[in-house]
């Protein structure tokens, strides 16, 4: 059973931060500021080193956890549905997976939909990968990943690497990524639909719309799964039992590991749509962030 600290936020989020979120409705000036109000609350573990970089002109943050290594970067992207969201709004989850890791955090403040569709967002990720080569770190020293969309992002950067034939990061890391902005058929869009606090399936369509644009839907990068994922590098993936997408993230991994991808999956009983955010209330989460610390520890060994 979930502990009662994560009953407790879950229903915080059922009863007041999703309800806010539907009343914005699909007005994205109104979504922006709902997740900028939001964005006030966070707190960065004591300690965490911030600062502003310009990434080949693209803005972005420096965020440095207590304890970390200079050498190694991960090259994280926020979540936000492609539509909101920025470096600033996911501090604290930044700042405690640098820490865990012991490596800085690069979080670009990438072109958001609908102002910047497809393939807006990918140009800005794979620049950034290819600006940290450019200043002298090897694809040894690198990790990429993200949440939710970011997550997304994360492997459409990776697999547009690869096509270009560019040196691939030592690690990827995935907590509740998005990785189908077509079909939508997942189980759990209707078996996890009333246990889901956050997201919802019109939710996800309508926002998808805007990343998509006007996109032919046969585009690769927009299926990522129907892509060939061998010679990604390693995969750690973390998704809520109680979320509508956890069908994504069990295809990614079912997906890699037919690729010969090593994979390292989980699925947190309880838990809802990137439940790492609340680390600073619920043992469940700060567990998950120590096991993805490890992960990257581990792979990106000196």
């Amino acid at each position: 059973m979930p502990s009662l600290s994560a009953r407790s936020v879950r229903f915080v989020i059922r009863h007041t931060v999703r309800r806010r979120f539907e009343r914005a409705g699909q007005s994205v000036a109104a979504l922006r500021k709902l997740d900028g109000m939001l964005a006030r609350s966070q707190r960065p573990l004591r300690g965490t080193l911030i600062s502003s970089a310009s990434v080949d002109g693209l803005p972005g943050e420096w965020i440095q956890g207590p304890g970390t290594d200079s050498d190694r970067v991960l090259l994280y992207f926020h979540g936000g549905a492609f539509i909101m969201g920025s470096p600033a709004t996911h501090r604290e989850l930044a700042s405690r997976i640098s820490a865990a890791a012991g490596a800085k955090v690069l979080s670009p403040d990438y072109r958001l939909a609908p102002e910047h569709p497809f393939p807006a967002a990918v140009d800005d990720a794979t620049v950034s990968y290819r600006w940290l080569l450019s200043q002298g770190y090897s694809s040894s020293q690198i990790a990429i990943g993200g949440e939710s969309s970011g997550g997304g992002l994360a492997l459409q950067a990776i697999l547009s690497l690869k096509e270009e034939g560019v040196q691939l990061p030592r690690a990827a890391f995935f907590l509740s990524p998005v990785t189908d902005w077509m079909a939508f058929d997942g189980e759990s869009y209707s078996t996890r639909a009333v246990s889901d606090p956050l997201v919802s399936l019109p939710q996800c369509r309508f926002t998808a719309s805007l990343y998509v644009g006007s996109i032919p839907p046969e585009t690769p990068l927009l299926q990522p799964l129907t892509m060939d994922l061998s010679g990604l590098p390693p995969m750690w993936i973390q998704v809520g039992d109680h979320e509508v997408l956890l069908s994504d993230a069990e295809r990614l991994a079912e997906r890699a590991r037919a690729c010969e991808v090593p994979v390292e999956f989980k699925v947190r009983p309880g838990m809802w749509h990137v439940f790492q955010a609340a680390a600073r209330f619920v043992p469940e989460a700060r567990r998950s962030v120590e096991e993805l610390g490890r992960f990257l520890r581990e792979s990106m060994k000196k």
